[in-house]
């Protein structure tokens, strides 16, 4: 079997003469391996028929030979500087069009290519080269549930020692020490611990200096990633008591949140997902508070194909996996944010998180 049919397939669909991945997502689900982005360039090239080339930083050789790559590879060293090694890549493989991964290639690595390739035409194949990763197959279903249990139990865990009168900060430190305890390889991102009013901002950072009160929301957005997969889960809980509106303001997102498992199926749109859950948020009281849309794709990143917005109408197949994270904000005052992480199935969609979402108490 040839692994590179997928990407020459976009690079025929798009009538171009090759397409290139840098490291990231899509390089580490090709190859099972990954490299750090950093000063030193390491491309692949993949024509639509033929083997690929690559231009290879020389002190990363080593780690390459264990891709088993096909292909001619270029290296080069530091004290040399990789532009003959670029135009030893375009003589070897001549090129007039590349498609590229526009949110992952850096300028950098874009100029040398232009410069080993005069008149060389650029393609943004963003969407068609990551789309290839928009179906997961049942073995990353099954990594990111491991990640997502990671997630849940050190959750579980953390929520047992939060007190009134700690920092967010101090529950941050928790919740990490959890994550690794329970096997985390690494961050999906950087975990969010916002309580009180610092909950009303979507993507709020952890402060040292605020001491959680009595009555606060208090919301987690985290997630564990293992195996080259990111979880991402929020659930938002309350220190000792909830008073009426903070009741109020959780069942909304819930009830939102539930409609958006309940409408996800084959055949659906992104945009049908969206405009059902927060279509639950406007026809409530706090229809002003509303700031996000419902969610996103997941997977290898955190952040990825589809996005679950109005406007989007891209069809919901199975395999697909993304988030629906409704959320109220009211700023200056405390937001609720729940998010499930779910699969289109064949005949629905399954929650991969199954974290209890009813409203908790914490610190009692």
């Amino acid at each position: 079997m040839d692994r590179y049919s997928e990407y020459r397939a976009v690079a025929r669909a798009l009538n171009t003469d090759a397409v290139a991945l840098v490291p990231g997502p899509n390089f580490e689900r090709l190859f099972g391996h990954g490299f750090h982005s950093h000063e030193r360039p390491l491309v692949i090239v993949i024509p639509p028929e033929g083997p690929p080339a690559a231009l290879v930083p020389n002190l990363e050789l080593r780690s390459f030979d264990l891709l088993g790559f096909e292909g001619e590879v270029f290296d080069w060293r530091d004290q040399d500087g990789y532009d003959h090694a670029f135009a030893a890549l375009a003589a070897h493989l001549p090129l007039q069009s590349l498609a590229v991964e526009g949110q992952v290639m850096r300028v950098f690595v874009h100029h040398a290519l232009v410069a080993a390739c005069p008149g060389l035409r650029i393609v943004d194949a963003e969407r068609e080269i990551s789309g290839v990763r928009l179906r997961k197959r049942p073995d990353e279903i099954a990594a990111l549930e491991r990640a997502i249990r990671i997630s849940e139990t050190a959750l579980a865990e953390v929520l047992a020692q939060v007190r009134a009168g700690q920092t967010e900060k101090q529950v941050e430190s928790l919740l990490t020490q959890a994550l690794f305890r329970h096997g985390a390889e690494a961050h999906a991102f950087g975990p969010i611990v916002a309580a009180g009013d610092n909950s009303a901002r979507p993507h709020a950072h952890a402060r040292a200096d605020y001491a959680i009160q009595p009555g606060d929301a208090l919301l987690f957005d985290f997630g564990a990633r293992l195996d080259g997969f990111c979880a991402d889960i929020t659930r938002t809980v309350f220190v000792g008591h909830a008073d009426d509106e903070a009741q109020a303001v959780y069942d909304t997102v819930l009830r939102a949140n539930l409609r958006g498992l309940a409408v996800t199926r084959p055949g659906a749109t992104a945009h049908d997902v969206d405009d059902a859950v927060t279509g639950v948020l406007e026809a409530s009281r706090y229809c002003d508070r509303i700031r996000t849309k419902t969610g996103h794709g997941l997977g290898r990143d955190v952040h990825e194909a589809p996005y679950i917005m109005r406007g989007n109408r891209q069809v919901l197949e199975p395999g697909m996996v993304f988030t629906v994270e409704p959320g109220l904000y009211r700023i200056g005052g405390f937001g609720v944010r729940i998010e499930d992480d779910v699969v289109v199935t064949e005949d629905g969609c399954r929650s991969l998180t199954g974290f209890d979402k009813t409203l908790t108490l914490v610190g009692t």
